[in-house]
């Protein structure tokens, strides 16, 4: 006869839990998880936060290990609801730094995690549209770029990779040479007329490696290639998920494309790294 996976009592033949355990343990989860929304929404004594989940989770028959993560989805979602209009206040960003302490989830998986590095991006971008220098500025140091005095490195995008548009030709039917008339009733036989042009354009992988934000300058370097482009001399931003491409101000400029794994921050960072006065 099986256990309850719940209370460890007998759960009856081939059953793993009892109804009403089940039923008591996913309304404990729910109540934990709305807890730490209210929590953040509304705010709070942190201490009282963690002592209220802790005893929801000893009456729900919730372990310790799947409380720490019903924790971590919890502050997650709270990260997401932070960035639901767009912009991180210095407010959420602090009661979200302190809700991972205040909830004991102060670990790698979380300290290293996307949600965790939004509370930076979301910082800088917050200081670029108040027209002012973001606190945690990046370090120069190791970088293979010659920055210019007047501009201030924003951040540093690592595994870049560096895309243009490419237009290929090619050509459909045709035979074998062609003839140009030059008098009446005499032609004379040139080359190996190929046909129609057929034009095609694609995206072709250029480069991979590390792309900087200036205010002033997206600098790139790669194994091929190195070079930097003026923000001021980008005339359209196309924004993808998982980055950007852009188009210069140059008559013979291809669009370029940025893939950082990023395309929400990497787009809202060059649209607004020149607002510093």
């Amino acid at each position: 006869m099986g256990k309850c996976i719940y209370c460890g009592r007998p759960a009856g033949f081939l059953r793993r839990y009892h109804k009403e355990c089940k039923e008591k343990h996913d309304r404990g989860v729910e109540e934990i998880k709305e807890k730490v929304k209210d929590f953040f929404e509304n705010g709070g004594e942190g201490e009282k936060l963690y002592d209220d989940v802790k005893s929801i989770a000893k009456n729900s028959y919730i372990k310790e290990e799947e409380l720490k993560k019903i924790l971590i989805e919890g502050w997650r979602n709270s990260v997401e609801l932070a960035f639901d209009d767009g912009v991180l206040t210095e407010e959420e960003e602090k009661r979200l730094k302190e809700m991972v302490k205040f909830l004991h989830i102060d670990t790698p998986e979380v300290l290293n995690s996307n949600a965790y590095s939004y509370l930076e991006k979301g910082a800088v971008l917050r200081s670029l549209l108040e027209g002012k220098l973001p606190e945690n500025l990046p370090s120069k140091a190791g970088l293979p770029f010659n920055f210019l005095k007047s501009e201030t490195l924003l951040w540093v995008f690592d595994n870049v990779e560096y895309y243009e548009k490419v237009t290929r030709k090619s050509y459909a039917g045709g035979y074998s040479g062609f003839s140009i008339r030059i008098a009446r009733g005499l032609y004379w036989r040139v080359g190996g007329f190929k046909g129609n042009p057929v034009v095609k354009t694609e995206l072709q992988k250029i480069d991979e490696g590390i792309m900087a934000v200036t205010t002033k300058h997206i600098y790139f370097a790669g194994s091929r290639k190195i070079f930097r482009i003026r923000l001021d001399r980008i005339v359209a931003f196309e924004p993808y998920s998982d980055g950007i491409g852009i188009q210069r101000d140059a008559k013979t400029a291809n669009p370029q494309y940025f893939i950082t794994g990023d395309g929400w921050f990497t787009y809202n960072l060059v649209r607004n790294a020149t607002n510093v006065v």
